[in-house]
């Protein structure tokens, strides 16, 4: 009987490490999948959050120069949502350690636009794009000169107060 005990003990045992070493078989093989999914996932370059900083720079242009308060906050907001999705998802960019830099424009903005002072916002939008350019140069990406938008990036959008 003992010998019988001592045998459906060692019986067990193997069949439980058999079982664990299947388990993590499987996990692996889950694990390597999804790495393999998400070396081969998009994301967005550095130049494709830039583009949308500019339109949304552009954006916000007129909507503080019409007065459109709401609309000049949410610009703003977009603004540093892709700041911050840019120190998220470019990290090996040596250019994103120049990106501080803005913050204090950006702030100086979102002052004007709180206290809904038309002067006020022109200069701060003045200081951030010329913060922009300053960026643009450190980073030795001087060719790229950003303006005060002269005409709106979109025409199917209005930008005029609603709520004059």
């Amino acid at each position: 009987m003992r010998y019988f005990s001592l045998m459906l003990f060692v019986f067990c045992q193997f069949s439980c490490n058999q079982q664990q070493e299947n388990e993590r078989i499987v996990l692996q093989n889950q694990i390597d999948s999804l790495r393999s999914r998400l070396d081969s996932s998009y994301t967005p370059g550095l130049g494709e959050f830039m583009s949308s900083i500019q339109v949304h720079h552009a954006k916000l242009w007129f909507a503080g120069k019409n007065s459109n308060w709401d609309l000049a906050d949410f610009e703003m907001g977009e603004i540093r949502e892709t700041i911050a999705d840019i120190n998220k998802y470019c990290t090996n960019r040596p250019e994103i350690t120049s990106l501080p830099m803005i913050e204090p424009s950006l702030d100086s903005l979102t002052t004007a636009i709180t206290r809904k002072n038309i002067e006020s916002f022109k200069n701060s939008f003045t200081l951030l794009t010329n913060t922009c350019n300053s960026c643009h140069k450190v980073t030795k990406h001087s060719f790229n000169v950003i303006k005060i938008p002269d005409i709106p990036p979109v025409t199917n959008q209005v930008f005029e107060n609603p709520n004059p």
